[in-house]
């Protein structure tokens, strides 16, 4: 009797130190990837391991070392799949508008507009040329876009002789030019010493830049050939404004006149959004107008929230233009900036809307960009309540459409699976750009 009780109080210990043990390990921090976890351990493109972590609803960005949004579990098959979409040329594809059921990635030509934005959804999850599992990736997609720039005429209007890809149909012909202008803004701090690929690619970007700058229509847009004309001409516009947020030389009268292009497609007073150029859809003007006008919107806030100015919805706003104009700001510069506000706070309030986040009833690329876009905006305006509810829903719901393979598919116009899934790597990450949103929202 006396071993029996003995061998029974060893089994407890062996438990109590089991439980103990389990319960440390689900609470010990972790990595930047904190919400991935696998049996398994998962390797990049260049071999390199991708630790497996236990599960958390925040994490730090290493790059910034904010605290993040942890991505979600079911990322990690995303970005390997991605990884896994990459031809040799380092490029990637979304295909031709006119074989839209062609879905592999390896059965598509590779196109700048496609391999620019995958390269920034590797980017904005923290990968740079020297760290990051999918380092060899992102470097071999630079070398795919400098060689693609470089080989552009001066006096094309794009840096690519294809036509008819999903993204140029759709978004617009020159959309090659305003995504690689975005990537090539983005990747410049990471040449880091490198003399001769700071050279190559601050020079692509000039040579982008002149060609956004000289195709742009009269009315402040960009290419009235794509479906959706909003959102190409807000990628340039988006392209505009990061290169002035880094110092990058632009004609301000391009970026002023698109800024207001985008302004004018949603009424501040009624809420309504002006469809004409966003293919009827009313998720693409909302969501455009309320990237291009975060940043002015940003500056209002900060204003009233360091004056104690409260505004009712009927007010003039004029403590608030007074404010401005005390800080140094001309009368005209503060009615931009109020305007903006205004805009941006109706184009927010529609977009909680789930009528209008079902854009064209199902699913395209133009959607997964336009939630890209809110997310961007919702981050810039440091309101973490909106970002944390909206980051929740769509964590929620693009979760559950999730394809078995990682990627998501459009099911109108660009259904591209490596598109699409670009797009919504950067919709759930969109806060790992919070330093250079807010730096870009503040400073003017």
């Amino acid at each position: 009797m006396k071993t029996i009780k003995m061998s029974i109080a060893a089994l407890f210990v062996v438990l109590g130190g089991a439980l103990f043990l389990f319960f440390n390990s689900n609470h010990t921090p972790t990595s930047v990837n904190a919400d991935i976890d696998s049996k398994t351990p998962l390797l990049a493109e260049d071999g390199t391991p991708i630790t497996p972590v236990v599960r958390k609803s925040t994490t730090f960005d290493p790059m910034s070392g904010q605290a993040v949004k942890a991505m979600p579990v079911y990322m990690k098959k995303s970005l390997r799949y991605l990884a896994n979409a990459q031809a040799r040329n380092g490029g990637f594809g979304a295909g031709q508008h006119t074989k839209q059921n062609i879905r592999d990635p390896r059965q598509v030509n590779v196109d700048p507009a496609t391999t620019a934005f995958v390269g920034m959804a590797m980017m904005r999850v923290g990968n740079t040329l020297e760290k990051g599992p999918y380092k060899a990736n992102l470097r071999k997609a630079l070398e795919y876009m400098l060689k693609t720039v470089e080989g552009a005429p001066e006096d094309n209007a794009n840096i690519t002789k294809q036509v008819g890809t999903q993204p140029q149909r759709k978004l617009g012909q020159n959309i090659d030019v305003s995504l690689a202008a975005q990537f090539l803004i983005r990747m410049s701090p990471m040449a880091d010493g490198d003399d001769e690929l700071q050279i190559r690619i601050d020079e692509a970007i000039t040579k982008c830049l002149r060609k956004l700058e000289n195709t742009q229509l009269a009315d402040g847009s960009w290419n009235e050939k794509g479906w959706a004309r909003v959102l190409s001409s807000a990628m340039a516009n988006n392209a505009l404004e990061m290169a002035e947020e880094q110092g990058i030389k632009i004609n301000k009268d391009v970026l002023a006149l698109s800024r207001s292009y985008q302004q004018q497609n949603v009424d501040a007073q009624t809420g309504k959004a002006a469809t004409g150029k966003a293919a009827g859809i009313s998720l693409y003007a909302y969501s455009s107008t309320q990237r291009a006008t975060a940043r002015n919107a940003r500056k209002v806030q900060q204003i009233m929230e360091s004056e104690s100015i409260k505004e009712s919805r009927t007010s003039d706003y004029s403590r608030t233009r007074d404010a401005l104009a005390a800080s140094g700001y001309t009368r005209q510069e503060a009615d931009e900036f109020v305007s903006s506000y205004k805009v941006n706070k109706a184009a927010s309030k529609n977009l909680r809307d789930d009528k209008v986040l079902a854009g064209f009833g199902n699913n395209g690329g133009e959607e997964y960009l336009s939630y890209m876009m809110t997310s961007e905006a919702l981050v810039m305006s440091d309101n973490s309540k909106d970002w944390n509810t909206w980051h929740s829903k769509m964590k929620s719901n693009l979760g559950s459409i999730i394809n078995s393979d990682g990627s998501w598919s459009g099911h109108h116009c660009i259904t591209s699976p490596v598109f699409c899934t670009a797009a919504v790597v950067m919709t759930l990450t969109a806060d790992r750009d919070a330093n250079s949103m807010h730096t870009a929202a503040s400073d003017f």
